[in-house]
This record gives structure tokens, C-alpha cells and sequence, in this order.
């Protein structure tokens, strides 16, 4: 132990034992360990002094004290590198590639030469490691959907807390998905470069030692569905930039494509995880003849309700566990649009490995106008109180329902003409993007570049206006949150940084009577929230997650036109238990170029 940590005879003492290095950690790691260091030599020091008054030990008693608490040290940092998660290190490269998902060429966008991207399946608190190469012509961002980025909002991947990647450049992310199980996606998060692919599948498995709620199933299958244009993310985005709406989609896809299939052994139980990674359109999914057990949403697990059929709002997910427990032959799996005069669909075949029937008869589809059974379903997706989510204590142990709330914000959508050309807003703001992300000014003290007064917390008269929206929010604020939609649309909403409890559902205007039909027990978290036409949506949010946070639409078109803004949880004392540092390599543009991190 004392050659580990450099002891050599006398000249050593407690201090210059906690200078030596923190093997393995990265910075931001070693300094948060250096000053927990400093404060535990303080007192390690101060007991080793009064052991020696008290023992009257003298000198010498007090040379081999020291001499013990500095081979403790060691034995304490050797520890401490050896708790360390796992690193998994990738290298991705972003480029052009030609593709007929529709069965027309055209360009998409490959990540190594995929489409969709490769599938990241990693571990509850692995440390991710992933250097981004940009090959293409624009600047480039990934967003990691639902990751919370526990204190490092500085990987968070979106406008308002990175500089987009410059062509012919790389940018390496370090994140973690601390304390986090379940099945998440990442998608670029710059211009409408998600019309054109770069998304894939981000799969969390839980820790060996922590016990999930249903037997291992015999195979695991992801499933990425989503509307799909024929038409380039260019062209796309010069029909927004000229004021338009964007036209109804060309078709649906899973997995990049209109048909596919998926084996699987007669009486085996399979997991099939489904995202849905469209730019606009909600979607129901189902598999011919069988049922869909519920046992996941985004990173809560649920209580195991069973479904002919499922829908899937924009930018979220879900896992179910299917029995092929029916006649050995192929069934359809079907994704089909919800809430659309045309219904498109996407099929793929479930194939038990003993068939020799391949699929026939119509495709089956559910009715496209059932909002009524819709909100309905959402309902019934509850809390699994007992179980336990990445860590072993039971995730009912936390009763968000008993907790008061210390501010209700109450966010209503539009869609404002504003300068002749047709934007979205929320609470009358149309977010417009800043040339420096929203957090490097945040950091650096720059003026100029939003204001925390540009967006209110409850709908006001008035036209609607541009803006760098920022809602400031103190950090450990326990907080009501109203999604109030009073178009005839569709939303999708979602929060960067967090998960929240959905507590509640409704037809027309909230009000403060609205609490009386709260699920204040087992309403489950996630990361993305749909609101139903003319409806409203509540959510609790506990802020124990320090950083700049993006609150957008997860429809693209609204996002990209500004229906957003961004929520600074802040505590004005700075501490690196609360929030890390900037990284290192962190790219800086706008008014950060010249500044040191």
C-alpha cells in the first residue's frame, strides 16, 4: 500500500498523500474526489493530533499515526478506482448515403454506414465514450432522447448547450445514463437533418445485480417506427424556412424500412422494444394475433398490463414482452398512423422458426380517430410500486404524490403568423436560436444572449412574439407543470435533463379543479408526454438536475419553428456535487470563440 500511493519513509504526510493522482478518473471526477480529499485529510488530520494529546504519544506516536492514516488514504482512492463504472469507447462517422426506403432513391443520412444508425446497447451507469466524425456539409449535433445527463448538461447535444459540430470536424461525447434501465433513441438535433435518418436505438440494460420484474426473455428486438418523407431534409426545411407547413408524410417505417421480420420459437417469450422516431405523427402498433404484456416505459417499469394494441407518440417509448403462443405460422406486425384522414402503414412479419404459412389476409389496423380510447389507454399505464427501476430499492419508495409544490407553470401551444411566415410558439414565444449556446453564456457571464424574462410561466393576451426563451427555476423546486393545448393538433412534448410523473389527463381547459383527478400514487415517469386535441396534459417534476434544459416539441416541425424554450435549473452556489465543470473539449462558437473552458 505504500508504494501504490508513494509513501517513502518520513516525508510524507496525509496532504501530499491526496495529491498524487486519481488513477483512471476523469477530470471532473478527480476534482470533486481532490476536494472531498482536502476535507477529509482536515479532519483526519485533526483527530491524529488529538489521539496523540490524549494518548500522550508524542512525536513519535504521532509520526506512525500519520504514517497509518496515509496508508488508509491510499487504501480509500484504490477503492474508489475500482468502484468505477465501465468504459465503452466508440468512434461514429456521419455521412451522405443513397437509400429506397420508400422504394425511391434517395439521400440519407448514414452514421458508419447505417441507416438507421448502429444500436447502442450498454449498461445502467456505464461511462460512454464517443467521438463523432462530421462528414457532411452541415454543422452536426446528437441528442441523446431521454438520457438524463445526470450534472452535465454540457453532453446534453442540442443548440442550447453545444456548438454544433463543423464539417470535417469531430466533437467526442462523455456521458453516463446514471442510475437509468429502458429503451431510448438519439437522433440529430440540428435543422431537419432528423427528416433524413442519423437516429438509432439506445438500450440500457440493467445491472446483473439488480433484479428486473419478469423472467429473462429468450430474445430482444428494438423496433424504430416513424413517418418517412421521400423528400430530401433540405427541401424540407426550405418549405419551413419559406414560411409553409410541412405535407402530409409519404409513408411509415420500421427499422428504415417497409418490411421486414423478426423469428422467434413457438411458446417463447420475447422482448420487443418500440420507439417512435417520426418527425409528426402519432402511431399505433400491434402483432397479428398476439398480446402485448407492458413492462417498460421509458425507464420506469410498469405494472404488466396486457394490450391488443399500443400507441406511440412522436419521441416516445415503450417495451412490451410477447408470448408466440398461437399456431406456428407468420403474423404482421403493423405500425399505422393515428389521428390521420390517410392511414399509412408499415408492416413487418413475426416468423416462428417451426412455420410453413407465410402471411395472408388484409392488414390489420385499428381505426384512426379513437382519441377517446386513446387518452383512455394512457390511463392505464401505472406505476409498478414494488418493483425496483437501475437501483434495488422499490420505485414506489418515493411518494411524489405527498410532496407540495412549490410553483405551477402552466405552458399553452399556438401556431402565430408572425412576419408573414407561419410559426409555433408557446405562452405567445416563438424560440429563435441564439449564435452561442445558451449554456457557454450562461458560463462564461456573456451578455446579449437571452434573458431569463422572455417567457412567462402562464398563458397571456397578446401577439406573439421571437425570442431566446429561458424560464429560470431553482434547483430542488418541486414542480406542477400544465401542457394546455387548445388546437385541433396532436402534441408531443418533451424534457431534456429529467423524467417526470404524468399525472394527469383531460378534455378542454385545465383548472385548478382538474387536481381532484390526479394519480398522486402510481403514475409512471418518463421523458415524453403527449396532449390530446383541445386537451391538457399535467406533469410533476422534481429539479435535482442542475443545467440548461431544452422543454420542446417533440414534433419537428414545431420545434424547428420554434415551439421550445429552455429551463435553467440553477443553484447560485457553484459545487461540483451539484454540477460538473465545462469539459475540456468542449467546441466553442458565437461570442465564447476565445475563451478558456
Amino acid at each position: 500500500a505504500r508504494d501504490f500511493i508513494g509513501w517513502k519513509g518520513n516525508e510524507r504526510n496525509p496532504a501530499e498523500c491526496m495529491s498524487r493522482p486519481t488513477f483512471g478518473l476523469d477530470p471532473n471526477m478527480k476534482k470533486y474526489a481532490s476536494i472531498q480529499a482536502l476535507a477529509d485529510q482536515d479532519s483526519l488530520h485533526n483527530q491524529s493530533l488529538s489521539l496523540s494529546i490524549l494518548l500522550g504519544l508524542g512525536a513519535m506516536g504521532k509520526t506512525v499515526l500519520l504514517r497509518l492514516v496515509c496508508v488508509f488514504l491510499g487504501f480509500w482512492r484504490l477503492s474508489l478506482v475500482k468502484a468505477e463504472d465501465p468504459y465503452l469507447y466508440y468512434t461514429w462517422t456521419v455521412t451522405y448515403g443513397t437509400a429506397s426506403p420508400l422504394g425511391v432513391p434517395q439521400q440519407v443520412i448514414l452514421i458508419n454506414g447505417q441507416f438507421p444508425g448502429p444500436k447502442l446497447d450498454v449498461v445502467t451507469n456505464n461511462n460512454i465514450v464517443l467521438n463523432l466524425f462530421n462528414k457532411l456539409d452541415q454543422p452536426f449535433l446528437l441528442t441523446w432522447n431521454g438520457i438524463k445527463q445526470r450534472k452535465n448538461s454540457w453532453q446534453d447535444g442540442v443548440m442550447g448547450t453545444n456548438c454544433p459540430i463543423p464539417p470535417n470536424s469531430n466533437f467526442t461525447y462523455k456521458f453516463q445514463p446514471k442510475d437509468q434501465i429502458g429503451g431510448y433513441t438519439y437522433f440529430p438535433s440540428t435543422l431537419m437533418h432528423k427528416a433524413a435518418g442519423g437516429f438509432g436505438a439506445l438500450n440500457v440494460y440493467a445491472r446483473p445485480r439488480i433484479p428486473v420484474p419478469y423472467p429473462s426473455p429468450a430474445g430482444d428486438f428494438t423496433l424504430l417506427i416513424g413517418d418517412w418523407y421521400k423528400t430530401s431534409h433540405k427541401a424540407l426545411q426550405q418549405y419551413l424556412d419559406s414560411g409553409r407547413t410541412l405535407p402530409f408524410p409519404d409513408g411509415v417505417l420500421i427499422n428504415g424500412q417497409t418490411q421486414s421480420s423478426f423469428s422467434g420459437d413457438q411458446g417463447k417469450t420475447y422482448m420487443f422494444r418500440i420507439s417512435n422516431v417520426g418527425l409528426s405523427t402519432s402511431l399505433n402498433f400491434k402483432i397479428q394475433g398476439h398480446t402485448l404484456k407492458l413492462v417498460e416505459v421509458e425507464g420506469s417499469n410498469t405494472i404488466q398490463n396486457t394490450y391488443d394494441s399500443l400507441d406511440v407518440h412522436v419521441g416516445q417509448s415503450v417495451s412490451v414482452l410477447v408470448m408466440l403462443d398461437q399456431p406456428p405460422k407468420d403474423y404482421y406486425i403493423v405500425a399505422s398512423t393515428r389521428f390521420t384522414k390517410q392511414i399509412l402503414t408499415a408492416t413487418s412479419v413475426l416468423h416462428y422458426t417451426n412455420s410453413k404459412t407465410s402471411v395472408s389476409g388484409p392488414v390489420p389496423v385499428d381505426a384512426t380517430y379513437r382519441l377517446h380510447w386513446s387518452m383512455q389507454q394512457a390511463r392505464t399505464f401505472r406505476w409498478n410500486l414494488t418493483s425496483n427501476a437501475a437501483r434495488p430499492n422499490p420505485q414506489g419508495s418515493y411518494h411524489y404524490g405527498k410532496i407540495t409544490t412549490t410553483r405551477t407553470i402552466v405552458l399553452s401551444n399556438s401556431a402565430p403568423i408572425i412576419n408573414g411566415k407561419q410559426r409555433y410558439a408557446v405562452n405567445r414565444v416563438s424560440y429563435i436560436n441564439a449564435d452561442t449556446p445558451l449554456k457557454l453564456a450562461d458560463y462564461f457571464n456573456i451578455p446579449g444572449v437571452f434573458s431569463l424574462n422572455s417567457i412567462q410561466g402562464v398563458p397571456s393576451d397578446g401577439p406573439a412574439f421571437v425570442a431566446t426563451s429561458v424560464m429560470p427555476a431553482s434547483l430542488h423546486d418541486f414542480i406542477e407543470v400544465v401542457f394546455q393545448n387548445n388546437e385541433n393538433t396532436m402534441q408531443s412534448w418533451h424534457l431534456d435533463g429529467y423524467d417526470f410523473w404524468v399525472v394527469g389527463y383531460g378534455s378542454g381547459q385545465w383548472t385548478q379543479a382538474s387536481r381532484k383527478g390526479y394519480n398522486l400514487v402510481d403514475a409512471l415517469t418518463r421523458h415524453t408526454a403527449q396532449v390530446y386535441p383541445n386537451s391538457w396534459t399535467t406533469i410533476l417534476v422534481s429539479l435535482d438536475n442542475q443545467g440548461m434544459w431544452n422543454l420542446r416539441s417533440a414534433i419537428w416541425e414545431r420545434q424547428y419553428l420554434g415551439q421550445q424554450f429552455y429551463l435553467r435549473v440553477y443553484n447560485p452556489i457553484q459545487n461540483l456535487a451539484n454540477e460538473y465543470g465545462i469539459p475540456t473539449n468542449a467546441l466553442l462558437c458565437g461570442k465564447a470563440v476565445g475563451r478558456h473552458p
